[in-house]
């Protein structure tokens, strides 16, 4: 069952349930999808739709952007607000798949320098692409490239 299928069912469920909340952040998400569809048509053309990875990808910024909310909510002394972010944040991440633990971050970053033959840091891009490209979704790719480039550092230097 692909993403929007999921998510469409996801939200008849919760209608029937009247879990206002949760209804509340599944229609958030569907409409954001929605405007990223229709973006996408007028970039790319009519026939192409967006991927699976696509949708990853927006809905980890998605979740990106309610952390930044709740911090922001949190230092700001309106912890209910942080809170409604919060389960936000947790709802919208049971529709992409499983976070990378450390060490599967670290084989992922090694597999892509070996497919890559990245040598040093002139070679981040490519390494960069070939991790986006494998695993959209499953990992912070701020803190994926930050080890990259020690990675890279590091072998440049040795």
């Amino acid at each position: 069952m692909d993403l929007r299928e999921r998510l469409a069912d996801e939200t008849k469920v919760a209608m029937r349930a009247r879990d206002a909340e949760r209804l509340s952040t599944l229609r958030l998400m569907a409409a954001a999808i929605k405007d990223r569809e229709i973006a996408h048509r007028g970039e790319a053309g009519v026939d192409s739709a967006l991927t699976d990875a696509d949708l990853s990808a927006l809905l980890a910024k998605m979740i990106k952007q309610r952390q930044e909310s709740a911090r922001a909510y949190e230092e700001g002394g309106r912890l209910e607000l942080a809170a409604k972010e919060q389960a936000e944040v947790a709802l919208i991440q049971e529709f992409l798949p499983r976070q990378l633990d450390p060490a599967e971050v670290d084989a992922a970053i090694e597999a892509a320098i070996a497919a890559t033959g990245a040598t040093g840091l002139r070679d981040m891009g490519a390494a960069m692409n070939e991790l986006r490209a494998r695993h959209a979704g499953q990992m912070d790719f701020g803190k994926a490239g930050a080890a990259l480039k020690a990675r890279l550092m590091q072998q440049g230097a040795g």
